[in-house]
């Protein structure tokens, strides 16, 4: 099974896991994608208030994990900051890099705050992610039949972190 993540130790407590693929789309579709609720909810998640910089946006991820995040950075098509949880003692923050290979894109996402001892399960879950950013991408549309919400995550996506997470428990983290 092939990974696209790795994982890091930040100190004893928090960690940060990075993830990254190439897409066969333009850098400017790939920024909508990760950007405008509409294309967000095809694949990862409905985001919804104050959608700029220094903006807070309410988010339920197809995984089930529902809160807040504040908009750091917008840098339009390359740079997207969020913080997680803000002022919360477990606060983290959500990076993520697009950069034009031709024509097609690179995307790097960094999570970083989580908590060393289950960051095996971010991994499996951002490359479940990010794999559903590319079947949405091929479909043209919703990459999870039937929905979710803060209560049952997105089928497909569930499936594929069951079958990710073993692979990602194995998997040394630096």
């Amino acid at each position: 099974m092939k990974l696209i993540g790795t994982m890091r130790a930040l100190d004893e407590t928090r960690g940060a896991v990075r993830v990254e693929d190439v897409y066969d789309t333009d850098i400017d579709d790939l920024w909508e994608s990760c950007t405008t609720p509409e294309r967000l909810a095809r694949w990862i998640a409905e985001v919804s208030g104050d959608l700029q910089v220094g903006g807070t946006v309410q988010v339920v991820f197809t995984s089930t994990w529902t809160g807040p995040a504040q908009i750091e950075i917008c840098e339009r098509p390359h740079h997207l900051l969020l913080r997680t949880e803000p002022g919360a003692d477990d606060e983290g923050q959500l990076e993520a890099w697009l950069t034009a290979e031709g024509s097609r894109t690179r995307l790097v996402v960094e999570e970083r705050g989580l908590p060393v001892g289950v960051l095996h399960h971010y991994g499996a879950g951002w490359q479940a992610h990010l794999e559903d950013l590319g079947r949405s991408l091929a479909l043209g549309g919703s990459a999870h039949e039937g929905g979710w919400s803060s209560e049952r995550p997105a089928t497909a996506w569930h499936e594929r972190w069951t079958e990710l997470a073993a692979a990602y428990e194995d998997a040394k983290v630096g």
